[in-house]
């Protein structure tokens, strides 16, 4: 059990890595980016589109270190099992149709623990960009 834990860590170490890079170059992008500040429909909406796409794909890669694990350790049969796995315990979604080994058994509420808190960090993200955007059309308006 305790092997299972120290795993584990790292696995949470390895997936906040994975959040904070991908989330620092996001960052990066919108800070050097003029679109931060839209004030019409259509550019807010495309601008939200984009960052929920960079969004979903560092989720994508955080729940592919957790399913390589998976696969390379033996815990499931197969890739598709693994990410699929992966997938629903990050999300906190657990269906229950697949479960780990009894010695693995610790690493599933891990990662879902992992997913809430990346998730709550995204949502961070989504709001200090919506409120990037009200505050500049608040400026507009005053002008």
């Amino acid at each position: 059990m305790l092997f299972a834990l120290f795993i584990a860590a790292v696995l949470v170490a390895v997936t906040v890595l994975v959040h904070a890079t991908g989330f620092a170059l996001v960052v990066r992008s919108l800070m050097k980016s003029r679109s931060v500040s839209p004030t019409r429909t259509w550019p807010i909406a495309w601008l939200l589109l984009r960052v929920a796409w960079w969004l979903l794909l560092i989720h994508a890669a955080e729940i592919t270190v957790w399913a390589l694990f998976y696969l390379g350790w033996e815990c499931l049969p197969d890739a598709e099992s693994a990410f699929y796995f992966s997938g629903v315990t990050y999300a906190t979604i657990g269906y229950g149709d697949l479960v780990l080994p009894k010695p693995w058994r610790m690493l599933g509420p891990v990662e879902g623990l992992t997913g809430i808190l990346m998730c709550g960090l995204s949502a961070g993200l989504f709001f200090a960009v919506v409120s990037k955007i009200y505050a500049s059309r608040l400026e507009a308006r005053r002008k």
